[in-house]
């Protein structure tokens, strides 16, 4: 399948490039951050800031709204697929986090990957279901300006969750004009947005809702209902700017989790039928947030402050009647959370022995109480029980500083030295796992940049970073379920990343980096929401190579291809084995853009995720999954326009997520049985939408 995808794409690529006419790139200014670095910024069709100069490694790069705005996605997380290697998925309803995918790790759904939505954090810890659990359904795709992502720990200002990356998505300040449009599609699939700005009170006063609906293919329909809103004013100038931005969700669904194989093998289960049919959840966030950024011809200022108050309840049952024969094995994960915190930093440029210098300081905090944080034994969603119930209060305090010199034309210098500081306080209904904790640590910075020559530059990378664990984890002396003996957790797990690469645009019209890099874990420990405990795991290592392309055929036609290959063991030999099951080992990508032939326009996107160990001695692997999205629109006017969206274009009856551990169902042995655990793909889907302008 692999060498098929491949030699595929590589035929399209030849015979594009054949096809097209000449390639045209336009320039563009360097952004303010890398004023040190002499060389410029170059945009390729305005799709992708990626250009000679941009960066300080070959993995970092930002992505605009032109490319977002041109591109299907079936789900609002997928927006994370724009940053080269990474797979988002879902193993259970449209309304609970999707499952990601990035660089030898299963992220779960947050854990070493950093999120933010205009410098606000979206990666919750101490969860009521997982660690650094990431719920990007608030966000209303057609107000994101831009995502900028970085990958490794070799940032000053990343902390928690960004070992194997991070994504700041920023959000515009205005429309050019106001839009409104109706989606529908298969499954009883609704959609309504309407957004616009207005000038107000001497700035500008941003508005957008939206409205959506879901069946889904499952037999048990999902009923996803959710409602989104944004509200935000801004003011300045390029000097100095301010904007203050509240935002508000909320959500509700019946979740079809992942089945057993065996089930669907034998028949027993229709592929999207459900063992369980009373899971589901409910979810709300809302948020308010200010940026304030000042810029003097020898300083420049920023600072974030964002308060976020959320709440999640959600049923799942994954493994049936295994420990609950009666009963069943449902279990209900609820929280409430309040989130404050704040980034601070200030740059100023100089220059040292006649080279052009800056030096920056930053300081960070954020405190979450969530408050009860709670884990119960259910039936039907019916409360049974109580497992365990927990008050936590986390608080975290960082500083850092960085410098970065120009030391010749063609060598620049970026150094920086973080330090984190952690404390948490958990009160809880098992009187043994009450109690407190605290832990720091320093994490140091080393970048060279080298050129460019014949627009080519290299880059070398070094960083150490951490992830935080769960705060329950931490003072826990007593497992929730069985009530034996564990021992606290490390509360913070440092990490220690390399890169080496390079990227280039010496052929008219390709932009094309390759990073060759490597990543050390302290440990694998992650507390279980599902569980109530941690999960015992050990150190690792984490290597691998990305080659990401992206070719502008012509003014017309922009082609992307990335690949990543990934290697992950476990460091420690067990007689288990050496695999780090449900590591992504092989991805590759390939996208379309085509713009402006005429009233058409159009994407077509592909998406290869390889194999993966789901058990330590490789002796069982997932499937390989294949998925193609298309989109065709026609402008009627400058007012009108209709996009048609295809999800799973060839109609592949593929996983989505695979995963292999004990369950049992009626009837079959008290120990369990082991099998392989999936949730299948949606079906080909047919979505149409009507945008208006005013």
């Amino acid at each position: 399948m692999k060498n098929q995808l491949i030699s595929g794409v590589a035929g399209a690529l030849c015979v594009a490039a054949h096809a097209i006419a000449q390639t045209t790139v336009p320039a563009a200014t360097a952004p303010e951050a890398n004023q040190a670095s002499a060389a410029s910024t170059v945009r390729v069709q305005g799709h992708y800031d990626n250009g000679v100069g941009s960066s300080d490694a070959a993995s970092e790069g930002t992505v605009t709204a032109s490319l977002i705005a041109n591109r299907p996605a079936l789900r609002p997380g997928e927006i994370l697929e724009f940053v080269p290697g990474v797979i988002v998925t879902q193993h259970s309803g449209d309304g609970k986090a999707n499952q990601y995918f990035l660089r030898g790790f299963n992220l779960d759904h947050g854990t070493d990957f950093a999120t933010f939505v205009d410098g606000m954090p979206v990666n919750m810890r101490t969860h009521a279901h997982g660690q650094g659990y990431t719920d990007l359904n608030f966000l209303i795709p057609e107000l994101v300006s831009r995502v900028h992502y970085r990958k490794g720990p070799y940032y000053v200002d990343e902390g928690d969750f960004a070992s194997a990356g991070a994504a700041h998505m920023g959000l515009v300040d205005k429309l050019d004009a106001g839009v409104a449009a109706l989606t529908v599609g298969e499954h009883a699939y609704a959609r309504q947005v309407v957004a616009n700005s207005t000038a107000a009170g001497g700035g500008k006063l941003l508005y957008a809702l939206e409205l959506a609906h879901n069946n889904g293919p499952w037999q048990t329909p999902e009923a996803f209902h959710k409602s989104s809103a944004l509200l935000r004013w801004s003011t300045g100038n390029a000097g100095e700017r301010f904007s203050i931005t509240a935002m508000g969700y909320r959500g509700a669904w019946h979740a079809t989790s992942q089945v057993p194989l065996r089930e669907l093998e034998d028949g027993r289960l229709d592929r999207f039928g459900a063992v369980d049919p009373s899971d589901g959840g409910h979810t709300a966030r809302y948020s308010l947030s200010a940026e304030w950024r000042r810029r003097t011809a020898d300083t420049l200022t920023e600072a974030h402050a964002y308060a976020v108050r959320s709440s999640l309840a959600l049923y799942n049952d994954f493994t049936y009647y295994l420990d609950d024969p009666v009963d069943g094995d449902q279990f209900l994960q609820t929280e409430r959370r309040k989130m404050a915190g704040f980034d601070l930093s200030h740059t100023w440029f100089g220059r040292l022995a006649g080279r052009p210098m800056n030096n920056a300081v930053g300081v960070q905090g954020r405190f979450d109480r969530i408050a009860p944080l709670g884990l119960y034994a259910t039936a039907n969603a019916q409360m049974l029980g109580t497992i365990a119930e927990s008050r936590v209060s986390e608080a975290s305090a960082a500083a850092w500083f960085q410098n970065t010199v120009q030391w010749t034309p063609w060598l620049r210098s970026i150094a920086g030295l973080r330090h984190d500081r952690y404390r948490f306080d958990v009160a809880s209904s098992i009187a043994e796992n009450a109690g407190k904790a605290d832990d720091h640590i320093a994490s140091p910075k080393l970048s060279l940049v080298l050129g460019p020559w014949d627009k080519t530059e290299f880059f070398l990378n070094y960083g150490e970073g951490f992830h935080s664990n769960d705060a329950r984890g931490t003072t826990a002396r007593l497992s929730p379920r069985e009530r034996q003996p564990v021992d606290p957790v490390t509360p913070l797990v440092k990490t220690r990343g390399a890169e080496i690469g390079a990227r280039s645009e010496i052929v008219p019209g390709l932009q094309s980096s390759v990073a060759l890099w490597r990543l050390r874990s302290g440990s694998e420990l992650v507390f279980s929401g599902d569980a109530g405990d941690t999960e015992a795991s050990r150190g690792s290592r984490r290597s691998g190579i990305e080659w990401n392309n992206h070719y502008v055929a012509s003014r017309r036609l922009l082609l992307d291809l990335d690949l990543a290959w990934s290697h992950a063991r476990y460091t420690e030999h067990e007689p288990a084995g050496e695999h780090v099951p449900g590591a992504v080992e092989k991805v590759a990508s390939f996208g379309a853009t085509l713009t402006d032939l005429g009233p058409w326009s159009g994407a077509f996107q592909l998406r290869w995720f390889g194999p993966r160990s789901l058990l330590e001695d490789d002796s069982v692997r997932s499937a390989s999954t294949a998925i193609a999205y298309l989109r065709a629109g026609y402008r009627v006017n400058r007012r009108w326009q209709l996009t048609a969206d295809v999800f799973n274009l060839f109609d592949r009856k593929a996983s989505d997520v695979d995963y292999y551990y004990t369950s049992r169902l009626p009837g079959e042995p008290a120990e369990g049985v082991d099998d392989i655990h999936t949730h299948p793909v949606e079906p080909r889907t047919l979505r149409l939408t009507l945008r208006a302008s005013f």
